[in-house]
């Protein structure tokens, strides 16, 4: 029994340089968006259930601040969230049980993306899969990493700013909305120095032009995680920055020694090519061949 036209169009041709009709272009789009959600919903099921556990661990920073800075009920636990609405609890949950979900399933929605940038690339820069979805794991993780435990030097300075004779009483909502903001913000910014490594080796960025670019690049980084960090204080700012600015050197010394070694493989690559007597003539390849975009980025 034959295809269905629907089903031929599910499955488009594929060739050997990664092209895609616009059309076909969307519907990949569409089915690797699906294959994300579908992988966050399973996560946010499971973080449904470990939400007790994922709670006490977002309420931690909280809870180290001294109870002269915080509200203690009488007679309650020594460390409490409130919330006011009937239904602030439920959406509380349903939040935090999203965003695990999201954390516990991240190497399989970051395959998605990279699948569905695959196509694009040569075939030398399609083996870096595995490479991109473990570094861009474990590069989130740090970063979620790092906000935790500034949070809990972040928070005491924060709530100390009131004064003594104060107490802060956070509410379940604007806690874990402050919480969960710092942590994907920090775990965000930690993927810049793998967007870079990833420019490079497409050709998009040279070292030259990363080695002129630092002060301005190290200035918008400060200025990034001034905007970018929820609170106000300037250890936060740093505690985000600086590590950043290592990670983006870091990234321009493998951009420098990557593009050092592309060179030199070109190099021996034209000094292994026969050379020509001015008597004998070159021949022309009556087929004009598209330039690699390597080729293109050294005119440029």
């Amino acid at each position: 029994m034959a295809d269905s036209p629907r089903r031929r169009r599910r499955k488009p041709p594929k060739n050997d340089e990664g092209r895609m009709a616009v059309l076909d272009h969307l519907r990949e789009l569409r089915r690797r968006v699906i294959w994300c959600l579908v992988f966050i919903v399973v996560g946010a099921v499971l973080g449904w259930y470990l939400y007790p556990h994922t709670l006490d661990f977002l309420k931690d920073p909280y809870c180290a601040v001294p109870q002269k800075y915080r509200f203690v009920s009488a007679g309650g636990p020594k460390c409490a969230l409130i919330y006011h609405g009937a239904l602030d609890g439920f959406t509380t949950r349903l939040k935090v049980s999203a965003i695990s979900g999201a954390v516990f399933t991240s190497p399989l929605w970051l395959y998605q993306i990279w699948a569905f940038i695959t196509p694009g690339l040569r075939k030398n820069e399609r083996k870096y899969t595995l490479i991109f979805v473990f570094s861009s794991t474990v590069l989130f993780l740090a970063g979620m990493t790092l906000a935790y435990v500034v949070l809990k030097t972040g928070m005491r300075i924060l709530l100390e700013q009131a004064g003594y004779g104060t107490q802060a009483q956070l509410t379940v909502n604007d806690y874990i909305s402050f919480v969960t903001l710092m942590l994907v913000v920090f775990g965000a910014a930690f993927e810049l120095p793998l967007l870079i490594v990833m420019a490079n080796m497409a050709g998009a960025l040279k070292a030259k032009w990363l080695k002129k670019s630092q002060r301005i690049a190290i200035f918008l980084i400060f200025l990034f995680a001034a905007i970018a960090t929820p609170s106000t204080d300037p250890f936060t700012m740093c505690a985000m920055a600086l590590p950043m600015v290592l990670l983006f050197e870091a990234s321009v010394l493998f951009a420098v020694v990557h593009d050092r070694r592309k060179a030199r493989r070109k190099a021996q690559a034209r000094a292994a090519e026969p050379e020509l007597a001015d008597d004998v003539a070159s021949t022309i390849d009556p087929i004009p061949k598209q330039l690699d975009r390597s080729d293109l980025s050294d005119i440029t």
